[in-house]
């Protein structure tokens, strides 16, 4: 790509994706938001004295309701990405965020206050994967590690809104302010382009060709030659019918499938792009990730983390702790994007992880040491009176290790174009019943185990996913989305490569012939 477009400045080319992923950009404020909203209603409402009131067993199932709902929505996330495309979708998707701010402005009994909450879970489930796909697609090598992970910067921005106007606010007047970001979103969507590769998959070579022209710098047709070249190459291959191509039957004219009916060729679907190793084998490492970013300490207490903050202890207002979360999210995602360029995503995830068991691991300690058996996050009346800044600097710690980590960046770009939006809607449906998972089981560990006994869980998951990540996570910084499929495709079963990793490889080799990893880190 730069080889082809050589006249035209690297500012421009930069600004015209950027200016691409606007509307994007504000969407992902608006899941911030969504995904935040909880932390600052639940504290108003567990146990009120006057209006809407909920119980602590109540509350828990509140923080994790949305959650729970969010794969109802990531389940047609995908469908509604391959069908509309993914400009189309990144309109459609803020239609339930609509429904969900007016219904939680309206609550007027605990039931309708589940439901708006939720809608707003359906509502993220849904745009995960276009918010996810788009970036990825518009975006060329060198710059897709950079604008994926500044994409967390803009989810960050939307929590911090949403804690701060949980502090100055009502949460009913915070969420009828909330309602202006997606309809900010569908106005600015009319003003971004399709991708390209989705316009080479329908067929559309000249609509595809001025989108690529104005996403490397509003640049002529024979500047981006090459790479529209490549792409064609690409699209062709995958367009080609699955099942064609595995019986090899690519010399026919016609292709026999078309005339199955729905059922079978989406079961033929399924077995053929979904359960094939170049989709299953980034799943299943994906998912991994998942579970142990997840699972490493701050996120299954999120939605409660106002009176986590005020049960460690706390010496500074709780809701104050909460908006300077978001502030260092901020601030951790912009750090990112500049060290992904420098250390590339390994290094990253691999010592954020760590980083974040370690201060889930001081917090236990702390925890253990410093406060009575009987306080209970979940009951307000257990927290101690006694004020420190030790665990505020814990918890920031451990704030600022787990922002770092980038999940969502990986799921953008190691799927297969043809499984892409199926694989990326499975795959955020199932992250957000672990996310579920993590904030409702906090009350039980929490309740049993103290929250010592809670952090360290958090602690150890966190050092077990360090460990199975050195050894099966690539690096795929500064790689093409056809390198990464292609290496996927490939034979070899550990993906890692260090010296390490090498002279265990070199071992096996030399038993049993194994592969050499086709991407290096």
């Amino acid at each position: 790509m730069e080889k082809g477009i050589a006249s035209v400045s690297r500012t421009r080319v930069v600004l015209s994706q950027v200016v691409a992923c606007s509307a994007l950009n504000v969407l992902l404020v608006g899941l911030g938001m969504s995904m935040s909203f909880v932390t600052m209603v639940l504290p108003e409402v567990l146990d009120a004295k006057e209006g809407l009131s909920i119980n602590k067993n109540q509350a828990s199932w509140f923080g994790s309701m949305a959650f729970l709902c969010q794969p109802l929505g990531s389940i047609f996330s995908g469908p509604l990405l391959d069908y509309f495309g993914r400009k189309k979708a990144l309109f459609l998707v803020n239609i339930p965020h609509l429904f969900a701010w007016l219904m939680m402005y309206f609550a007027w009994d605990v039931p309708s206050l589940f439901l708006a909450n939720a809608f707003l879970g359906i509502g993220i489930g849904i745009m995960e994967a276009p918010s996810i796909t788009y970036v990825g697609e518009v975006s060329d090598a060198s710059l897709r590690g950079t604008l994926t992970t500044l994409t967390n910067g803009f989810t960050s921005a939307g929590m911090f809104m949403a804690y701060l106007l949980g502090t100055v606010v009502s949460w009913r007047e915070a969420a009828l302010v909330s309602l202006t970001v997606p309809l900010a979103t569908m106005l600015l969507v009319l003003f971004v382009p399709e991708t390209p590769i989705w316009l080479l998959s329908k067929g559309r070579q000249k609509e595809a060709l001025v989108s690529l022209c104005r996403l490397r710098g509003w640049v002529e047709p024979e500047d981006v030659k090459e790479e529209f070249n490549q792409l064609v190459e690409y699209s062709n291959n995958i367009s080609r019918c699955v099942l064609c191509t595995k019986v090899q039957e690519l010399d026919s004219k016609i292709c026999k499938h078309s005339s199955y009916n729905f059922m079978k060729r989406y079961i033929l679907r399924l077995k053929h792009l979904l359960f094939v190793k170049e989709t299953m084998r980034p799943f299943g490492l994906v998912m991994a990730y998942f579970f142990f970013y997840t699972m490493s300490g701050l996120l299954p207490v999120r939605p409660n983390m106002v009176n986590v903050c005020k049960a460690l202890g706390m010496k500074f207002d709780s809701k104050a702790i909460v908006v300077s979360v978001a502030l260092v999210y901020i601030v951790m995602n912009i750090v990112s994007a500049v060290v992904v360029k420098i250390f590339g995503k390994r290094k990253l995830i691999l010592s954020s992880l760590f980083a974040s068991a370690c201060s889930s691991l001081a917090l236990s300690i702390y925890a253990g040491v410093e406060l009575p058996v009987s306080v209970f996050s979940y009951e307000p009346s257990t927290f101690p009176s006694q004020t420190e800044i030790i665990p505020v600097i814990l918890f920031m710690s451990l704030v600022c290790f787990t922002s770092l980590g980038i999940p969502w960046i990986l799921l953008s770009e190691v799927f297969p174009f043809r499984s892409r939006g199926m694989a990326t809607g499975l795959a955020a449906a199932l992250s957000y019943l672990i996310f579920f998972a993590a904030a409702k089981s906090n009350y039980n560990i929490e309740e049993n185990f103290h929250m010592s006994g809670s952090f360290m869980t958090y602690a150890i998951l966190g050092f077990m996913g360090t460990v199975y990540l050195y050894f099966f996570l690539p690096e795929t910084e500064r790689k093409t989305l056809a390198e990464i499929e292609a290496f996927y495709n490939g034979k070899s079963k550990i993906f890692a490569n260090d010296f390490v990793i090498n002279a265990f490889r070199k071992t096996k080799i030399e038993t049993n012939g194994a592969d050499k990893p086709m991407l290096d880190c």
